[in-house]
């Protein structure tokens, strides 16, 4: 039995690279959409990022905001062609670290106020504000069903309160480490293909 399992584990291995490639697939259009909304309004994510009022107060703004831009933009199309894998993805670990604490650290894990869930109801993590969401959420509701087009402000989705958390950067980050560690994977990367040309070995 089982000898039977290595051998199915030993042929799973030749498909390594699939997955490598689903995360490199999910993340590239994120990271270049995200690139492309800072370089189509840089000048207002360069105020923005330099705000002390209503900003993220950070050093030397200009500079931050083209590193973010030029990290998640050029890094998102590496990404799609699984070039340079690696390197590109320590800049956006950083990109997305930088955003959990100056973002959303402050809003907790939940991206969307969900307040059955065990990281707002106390079981896990305790979040006053999204514990509050449900009873906001349904007097907005009330005043859009009585005097608003509820049906067709509704159509497109139900509305939800957006609490801002660390959910989606932290699972960014744990993504990107992965290809960090494992590189753009076997047959469907750039690099892959380069590696093998410069060492004659075809092993990631």
């Amino acid at each position: 039995m089982t000898h039977i399992y290595q051998q199915i584990v030993a042929r799973l291995q030749v498909a390594d690279g699939i997955p490598l490639l689903l995360l490199r697939l999910y993340l590239a259009p994120v990271m270049i959409q995200a690139g492309w909304n800072k370089a189509s309004s840089f000048s207002s994510i360069v105020d923005w990022f330099g705000n002390d009022n209503y900003g993220l107060g950070l050093p030397m703004p200009m500079v931050m905001a083209f590193l973010a831009t030029a990290a998640e933009l050029v890094g998102g199309l590496l990404l799609l062609l699984g070039a340079l894998t690696r390197l590109v993805s320590i800049p956006l670990m950083i990109t997305m670290l930088v955003a959990m604490v100056s973002v959303h650290a402050k809003n907790g894990w939940l991206a969307i106020a969900d307040a059955s869930s065990w990281l707002a109801d106390g079981t896990i993590l305790l979040n006053e504000n999204i514990m509050a969401a449900p009873e906001k959420l349904a007097a907005a509701k009330s005043v859009l069903q009585e005097h608003g087009h509820y049906d067709w402000l509704t159509s497109s989705g139900n509305f939800v309160v957006l609490n801002n958390g660390i959910e989606f950067a932290a699972t960014y980050f744990i993504m990107l480490f992965v290809l960090f560690i494992y590189g753009g994977g076997r047959f469907f990367s750039i690099d892959y293909y380069v590696k093998r040309a410069v060492s004659g070995k075809a092993d990631e």
